[in-house]
């Protein structure tokens, strides 16, 4: 019992200081913001249930993987991340971070940065009213599922092509079809707009022309005019939750070590 609070106290600290990296980052980067979405998403998606391959396994860092039509400008995310992953290696006590692992919490990081630009607006612009209003009435806390799932492993061969679309471009036919495969449904393609299109308004218009996905569209984005934006905020991060995971057996005790052994004088 000991020995496993120390492990999750490890992997937590960890975790913790990989967020704070990235938050800093990515402020100070915020063009990047749909690019390390997008890389979230497609890195995840080419999960196949029949097979059981693909999915958040870090491949799309992949040279062969990158290069693909869907994947065009998500190098400069790549780029982003590699920065970073240098840093936490140095830093980390538990081996490196798996490019898995990183690269959905730079979807994540990338999602909360979504989330407190939209309360710094509705603060007019002020960025300590709306850091408040996030803080006291945002879906923070509702990551905790999330958070659990840092294990993931890498894999060193690029996923298999034909598994991820041109969201901007493809039918909306096939967009709903391909999160259908993964186990998504309707409801997951709307709150995921702003991971489909760099231009989130524009993705919501066109998802806006299906009779089954406008509701859903429709309910995301009235609660984006809200204070709080509850119903999108917790609904997104479920979601992406569920995607963050397809087919990875999570190892959870990932980045943890021995700890320092004291010596008692007597």
């Amino acid at each position: 019992m000991a020995a496993d609070l120390i492990q999750r106290s490890q992997r937590a600290d960890f975790l913790g200081k990989i967020k704070v990296k990235l938050a800093k980052a990515i402020k100070e980067n915020p063009e990047l913001v749909p690019f390390l979405l997008r890389l979230a998403l497609n890195d995840a998606i080419t999960y196949d249930k029949e097979t059981k391959t693909g999915g958040p396994n870090g491949s799309i860092r992949l040279s062969e993987e990158l290069k693909r039509p869907e994947n065009v400008k998500l190098d400069s995310a790549v780029t982003f991340l590699e920065g970073l992953k240098k840093e936490i290696d140095e830093e980390s006590k538990g081996g490196p971070i798996s490019w898995a692992d990183l690269i959905q919490i730079g979807g994540q990081a990338a999602a909360k940065r979504t989330f407190l630009d939209a309360a710094i607006k509705k603060c007019g612009g002020n960025e300590e009213k709306g850091n408040f209003l996030y803080n006291a009435y945002g879906s923070n806390g509702q990551w905790g599922f999330f958070d659990k799932q840092f294990g993931r492993s890498d894999k060193p061969e690029p996923d298999p092509e034909g598994r991820v679309l041109l969201w901007e471009e493809a039918p909306i036919a096939e967009i709903t079809n391909r999160f259908s495969k993964v186990g998504l449904g309707p409801r997951q393609v709307a709150v995921l707009s702003a991971f489909l299109g760099t231009d989130q308004a524009a993705m919501d218009a066109k998802l806006a022309q299906d009779s089954e996905l406008a509701r859903w569209v429709k309910k995301y984005q009235d609660s984006r005019e809200t204070v709080s934006q509850t119903d999108y905020e917790v609904d997104l991060i479920g979601a992406f939750t569920r995607l963050s995971i397809l087919g990875q057996s999570i190892n959870y005790e990932a980045y943890t070590y021995p700890p320092k052994k004291f010596k008692l004088k007597l």
